[in-house]
């Protein structure tokens, strides 16, 4: 796991670069970003009293994985140390803060998000719990999904000119169907960017 952690670390850093190289002094509202993640995550996992909803527990996953991103970027932006990183994320992500109940759970640490203006490890982990998702899960799909940021920086998203939509669907909902295909000798870096880019000029 800190090995795994320390990639995701490093990944991140070298996102956060590709899109400002000084993105540390930047003052980037990453916990802005988190909360509203929170709400798109709430609209995938359903709340609505009024209408027939089932979780969407793809869509969910995805937006676990973009708070994510925002949160190791909140730590990272106060030390490049990444094994001490690693090791404090690491200790958090064993600590069980579920209350039973996902919806209460996501709004708690939404709350705690905008009055820390912080990432709350803990209450991350136990959203993560309560929707199932599994940390080897979540490093598989946070390398896939920085994959898919890093193709999006390189084909335009800064500039406004990247589409999202291919034929119809999310870039987000291609990348699954790739993952899906992919075995797990096959599912690297490289071949994931190949088959987005396959894919978008075929497609867009």
């Amino acid at each position: 796991m800190r090995q795994q952690l320390i990639t995701m670390l490093e990944l991140q850093d070298a996102m956060n670069t590709k899109v400002n190289a000084d993105w540390r002094e930047a003052g980037n509202a990453w916990y802005r970003a988190i909360w509203v993640e929170c709400a798109e995550l709430l609209d995938h996992y359903g709340w609505k009293w009024w209408k027939a909803q089932e979780p969407d527990i793809e869509q969910v996953e995805l937006e676990l994985i973009d708070i994510w991103h925002f949160g190791i970027s909140i730590a990272l932006e106060q030390s490049s140390n990444y094994e001490a990183l690693a090791q404090e994320l690491e200790s958090k992500l064993f600590v069980d803060e579920t209350k039973g109940d996902f919806r209460e759970s996501l709004e708690l640490f939404a709350l705690n998000t905008l009055q820390s203006k912080a990432f709350d490890v803990a209450g991350f982990a136990g959203l993560m719990r309560l929707a199932g998702l599994d940390f080897d899960s979540l490093f598989t799909r946070y390398v896939a999904k920085n994959v898919l940021n890093i193709f999006r920086q390189d084909h335009g998203y800064k500039e406004g000119s990247y589409i999202k939509l291919w034929a119809g669907k999310e870039d987000n909902e291609h990348l699954m169907e790739i993952l899906a295909q992919l075995s797990g000798a096959e599912c690297t870096k490289e071949c994931i960017y190949s088959e987005l880019e396959a894919r978008y000029q075929s497609m867009c």
